[in-house]
């Protein structure tokens, strides 16, 4: 699993890059690229690789539920996944808002799967359960080197439960995705060491003000996305429902104007610019985080693979760093850090994952106080506004 996180995220880097290269020579690359690109991967996708669409994180939970039975294996397909994360890479490369960790839970859980089917079963499905489980922990441990977030996303957020039997499996995987990327990579934190003066450890009214944002903002976001998939309105539905592939490239028009209006920073999955704000406290305009959600949205409602999670912490981080301003701090850092907490909780509704992930991802473990409560605040308010966004996709395949 290491192996192929460390080979998707390299395949990634050097589809952005080609990106990147393209722009130094015109900055209408992506208003042909997105288009073009977003409608045949919609195309391949539905044709011939269908169950890559999206995250990848609602067909794992589909599958780890037991009432679904043999056939939903079809998800975990190796070539399903194989289609996954090329075409994902090629979003990446015409511009989408997309991230590769998500997809890397669902090719984690592909791997385990294969494995599986080597091994004795025990008749109950349960044994099959707790490799999949085992694969998609593993998967978010070697894609963000986080190996303790990887142990508590399986429990929260695939599984809700934690079964005894599934514990070792997944701490096993987990330990040996994480080993083999460092090995590859060596010792890294995602998003590097960012410098947070001692005050900042506390809690403070600024920390319940980005907790709110996040969980309204990643809440709202929820919501419109799972509004979206289910069908749109008027032409734009009809469109949606009968001609998928226009409607996808239709998303792709929409992404490339976003990135346009931004300056092109929205393009990619936002590693580069969470980064910067971190690590050498640039002050991105006040839409970057608007922006972001807006081309992170219309790449999710295009049905290309597309992950949320790196989009989603770099949307937070642009929104702390927004309220940053505002206050008057004279640094961003903190508060982006925060933000990156709350929109996650917000978006996955999720609060220990987010939480833990940030933690691990900035090495702040001083933080840890701020953001749990950034972390329940902004789930608490996001569920007022929005069902679970990954428990509810999930739920689309159970047709």
């Amino acid at each position: 699993m290491g192996i192929v996180a460390v080979a998707f995220a390299r395949l990634a880097d050097i589809a952005q890059l080609g990106l990147r290269r393209l722009l130094l020579v015109s900055s209408w690359w992506p208003w042909l690229l997105a288009p073009l690109g977003f409608c045949c991967i919609a195309w391949l996708t539905r044709k011939f690789f269908r169950g890559a669409e999206g995250s990848g994180i609602p067909q794992t939970i589909f599958v780890l539920q037991p009432q679904t039975g043999e056939g939903a294996l079809r998800l975990l397909k190796p070539h399903v996944v194989a289609g996954r994360m090329v075409l994902a890479c090629v979003g990446l490369f015409c511009g989408g808002s997309i991230g590769r960790e998500g997809p890397t839970v669902h090719v984690g859980a592909a791997i385990a799967n294969v494995f599986g089917r080597w091994m004795p079963h025990d008749g109950t499905g349960a044994q099959r359960r707790a490799l999949i489980l085992a694969g998609g922990a593993a998967g978010v441990a070697a894609a963000f080197n986080t190996p303790l977030a990887g142990i508590v996303f399986a429990i929260e957020e695939l599984s809700r439960s934690f079964e005894e039997r599934a514990s070792g499996a997944t701490l096993t995987a987990v330990v040996l995705a994480g080993v083999v990327a460092i090995a590859l990579v060596g010792d890294y934190t995602y998003f590097g060491q960012p410098a947070v003066a001692a005050v900042s450890e506390a809690v403070s009214p600024g920390t319940f003000l980005v907790a709110i944002a996040g969980g309204l903002a990643g809440g709202f976001f929820s919501r419109l996305t799972l509004a979206g998939v289910g069908g749109l309105p008027g032409v734009l539905g009809k469109i949606q429902r009968d001609r998928p592939a226009l409607f996808a490239g239709l998303c792709g028009l929409a992404v490339a104007a976003i990135g346009a209006v931004s300056g092109g920073l929205t393009y990619g999955t936002g590693y580069a610019e969470a980064r910067s704000i971190l690590e050498s406290n640039v002050h991105l305009p006040w839409i970057y985080a608007p922006a972001r959600a807006l081309a992170t949205l219309a790449a999710s409602l295009s049905g290309i693979p597309a992950g949320l999670l790196a989009p989603s912490l770099s949307v937070g981080a642009g929104l702390g760093q927004f309220f940053a301003d505002i206050c008057g701090q004279a640094t961003p850092v903190p508060f982006a850090i925060l933000g990156m907490c709350g929109y996650l909780a917000g978006v996955t509704q999720a609060p220990l994952t987010s939480f833990v992930i940030v933690m691990e991802m900035t090495t702040q473990h001083a933080m840890v106080l701020p953001l749990m409560i950034t972390a329940a605040v902004a789930t608490t308010i996001s569920k007022l506004l929005s069902p679970s966004l990954y428990r509810t996709l999930a739920q689309r395949y159970a047709g």
